[in-house]
């Protein structure tokens, strides 16, 4: 029988410590994902991504630092994971 069970390794949660890229509805930002929670996760060493490039490439074609860590809004979310 299958089962439906909560994995607390899933999700954001799973991502945690990882650099991970976060599709938003108007920008792409990238960083260290080092907080989550129900409205909102916190990037360290975020970055804002203008032109991406090819995504079998190694870095974006055009990511641009952003100066101190980032929250981003989960409504803003669209899709994220281990792009890069």
């Amino acid at each position: 029988m299958k089962k439906l069970v909560e994995c607390s390794e899933e999700g954001l949660e799973g991502l945690m410590g990882k650099i991970v890229t976060f599709f938003c509805a108007n920008y792409i930002y990238a960083g260290e994902l080092i907080g989550v929670n129900d409205t909102c996760v916190l990037l360290k060493n975020p970055c804002i991504v203008y032109e991406t490039g090819p995504f079998n490439e190694k870095n974006w074609k055009d990511a641009q630092p952003l100066p101190k860590e980032l929250y981003i809004m989960v409504g803003a979310i669209e899709s994220f994971g281990e792009v890069k």
